[in-house]
């Protein structure tokens, strides 16, 4: 048995990112936003147009970057900021971007520093538009967006919502959190090592009808396979998330199928598993099943001890699907983890599977953290420290991305 030295890493990390923030009232959401980034990794740089500095100040964007703000291209600490700012930007977000930005864009004018670094850099561009829904639907409008995309630029949002006029509708600025989402996706597509590889993701438990209000589960929250999806997004997968009843939102850029019952997993599975390039089963689906499952609730009759529900077997769902890929299992133990472990290795035809010991601390169900030892299929075993289930995910797809090459 090997340890494996791994650390934990930040989606962001060793990125610059440039941001660009345009005249909207939603510009104080970009200060939420340019945090957001830091937290997750990047270095970031801001520019601003004047109108901006009308809604936030330039040192709110100072403070919280640690970096001087480009405002005023003849007022800049350096010479030709705006090429220096495109130059060293691993991508450019602009957030909130204003249906005067977009259509300066499109025309290919420069009358702030924000239109100046988006029209000199060669690095991916993100564009999160804000304004009223009607200045949104406008056909002018519309028709720049659709310039845009044919030159490459990648679009998040707006979202539906209350607006600052105080009508309902489409011109939301989208939230902090999904742009960033939909920012590490677009840097994994440019650039992470999964580029055009189809990675399947299963997560979560089932839930096998006793009747109508209860069922037969488990405590599985599904974290471990939502930061695998997000982890393989990062890394330029496509994705695929086919997960059972859970309390966490989509992450951005992902494909999520939900799924109930074993039997739904398995179908769902049989479909997307067809063009996958890699399987990772980190769902917790259900052994047993009622047999018979009532159609109305279950009602406890006066004098009643106790109840007799006959289970089935349920189908095993790595066994059960073709042989293809980069197949990867996972086992959630509480004892004899190394056994438990290679006997389900050979059975299920696995590259290597993921074992826990669920009773560890920081390593059961619902934890942001965990402890895991990966067993694979040449005998080979690497026994990782605890960590975020996110640096968990990367140690996983490092192992996959050296199968898949």
């Amino acid at each position: 048995m090997s340890d494996v030295s791994v650390r934990e890493r930040l989606p962001l990390e060793g990125r610059h990112i440039a941001l660009g923030v345009t005249g909207s009232i939603s510009a104080y959401k970009a200060a939420d936003l340019a945090s957001k980034l830091r937290q997750a990794g990047a270095t970031v740089e801001v520019v601003m147009t004047p109108a901006a500095a009308q809604f936030v100040t330039p040192l709110t964007f100072q403070s919280l970057t640690g970096r001087p703000v480009v405002l005023d291209m003849f007022a800049a600490e350096e010479a030709e900021a705006h090429v220096e700012v495109a130059r060293r930007a691993d991508a450019l977000v602009i957030a909130p971007a204003s249906a005067d930005c977009m259509a300066n864009l499109a025309s290919g004018r420069t009358p702030d520093m924000v239109t100046l670094t988006a029209l000199a850099t060669v690095a991916p561009v993100l564009v999160a538009p804000a304004m009223d829904s009607q200045m949104w639907a406008h056909p002018a409008t519309q028709a720049n967006v659709e310039t845009l995309r044919a030159r490459g630029v990648t679009f998040v949002g707006p979202a539906e919502g209350r607006l600052a006029s105080g009508r309902t509708g489409a011109g939301r600025l989208a939230e902090p959190a999904a742009i960033v989402g939909a920012l590490r996706a677009l840097l994994g597509r440019s650039r992470g090592d999964l580029s055009g590889r189809h990675v399947v993701v299963s997560a979560g438990p089932t839930q096998e009808p006793i009747d109508p209000v209860r069922y037969v589960g488990n405590r599985s929250s599904g974290k471990m396979g939502f930061a695998i999806a997000e982890a393989a997004r990062d890394r330029g997968a496509r994705v695929t998330l086919v997960t059972g009843p859970v309390a966490l939102e989509t992450p951005p850029g992902i494909d999520r199928r939900d799924v109930s019952t074993v039997a739904q997993m398995l179908a769902v599975l049989q479909e997307v598993t067809a063009t996958g390039d890699a399987l990772v089963m980190s769902a917790a689906p259900a052994d047993f099943r009622p047999e018979n499952p009532a159609t109305q609730k279950m009602k406890k009759t006066p004098g009643q001890e106790s109840m007799r529900i006959d289970l089935a077997k349920n189908p095993d769902i790595l066994a059960s699907l073709p042989a293809g890929g980069v197949r990867v299992g996972f086992a959630a133990e509480t004892e004899n983890l190394a056994e438990n472990a290679v006997a389900k290795l050979a059975s299920k035809r696995l590259a290597f599977i993921v074992a826990n010991d669920v009773t560890a601390a920081g390593s059961g169900f619902g934890t942001e953290t965990n402890q895991v030892t990966i067993f694979h299929d040449d005998g080979r075993v690497d026994a990782l420290p605890l960590m975020s289930k996110y640096a968990v995910a990367h140690a996983i797809l490092d192992a996959i991305a050296a199968r898949l090459d």
